[in-house]
């Protein structure tokens, strides 16, 4: 009977994927099929991620006080593995998963390594678009989970979300280049992993959770557990489709309680 059920579940996920597809210039997936899509692609949130993402007024929060939330079995697999990367399949939905990484010198790009081209990637979500108001315009970057500058990543298509300029630039890249200082300056390894957090069938991430904790001194050198928001001050964006728009002062101050409001369907 198992052998049964997996089957009609792999034909029931085929079918919806290609209802999806077929729906694709659609600017939502109706309701009915993101129904059964969300019995099947919904995803599981730690309780300590939600309550960060409940400050709706922090750009980034610390998750667990900071503490990182790695079992046992993490640490002994990557002091036993060292240098190890591993990413997600994509989802139904074509979205990327957790991305989980041993990053160290061998990881790392070369000094003369040059980064190469990732716009042949479409994430999740993905829309070519530029505001006056937004750092050199674009609003979405191509957004590394495990970040080119610790894993010499390109165009790999499990590790790229669609990303506000903020989020990328600014939230995610400060505990990037955190851990790369510090394994440049000891030759040390930091385990690594990051999360995009998506709520329901949305295409376009919330946020992303991002957690370290340096392995040969455990974690003194680098040790931490946020969440960075997908956000980008005075622009709306639909996470469903990935959608945005120009806003008014008096909306952009509003935006801040769509943290309360997504945390229902994410418990």
């Amino acid at each position: 009977m198992r052998s049964i059920h997996l089957r009609r579940t792999s034909a029931l996920a085929a079918l919806l994927l290609g209802v999806a597809l077929v729906l694709g210039g659609c600017s939502q997936i109706p309701s009915v099929v993101g129904e059964a899509l969300g019995e099947l692609v919904g995803r599981d949130y730690p309780a300590e991620v939600l309550d960060a993402l409940a400050i709706a007024d922090d750009a980034v929060t610390d998750v667990n006080e900071g503490v990182p939330s790695f079992s046992e079995d993490d640490l002994a697999y990557a002091r036993d593995h060292l240098g190890y990367e591993s990413y997600s399949m994509l989802d139904l939905l074509g979205r990327c998963g957790v991305a989980m990484a041993c990053v160290g010198p061998e990881t790392m790009p070369g000094p003369d390594e040059e980064r190469e081209s990732i716009g042949g990637i479409h994430p999740s979500g993905w829309h070519s678009v530029s505001y006056d108001i937004v750092e050199n315009g674009s609003l979405y970057n191509r957004s590394h989970l495990i970040g080119w500058l610790l894993s010499g990543e390109n165009a790999n298509e499990r590790n790229l979300i669609t990303g506000t300029r903020l989020m990328n630039a600014d939230l995610m890249l400060p505990f990037e280049e955190e851990v790369a200082r510090y394994i440049d300056d000891t030759g040390n390894h930091v385990l690594y992993r990051v999360t995009p957090i998506f709520e329901g069938t949305e295409l376009v991430a919330r946020a992303v959770e991002m957690e370290a904790v340096s392995l040969e001194d455990d974690g003194a050198g680098v040790s931490f557990n946020v969440v960075c928001r997908n956000i980008q001050p005075g622009i709306g964006i639909d996470y469903a489709t990935g959608d945005s728009w120009e806003e008014d002062e008096g909306a952009s101050q509003e935006g801040a309680s769509v943290w309360e409001e997504m945390l229902p369907a994410l418990q």
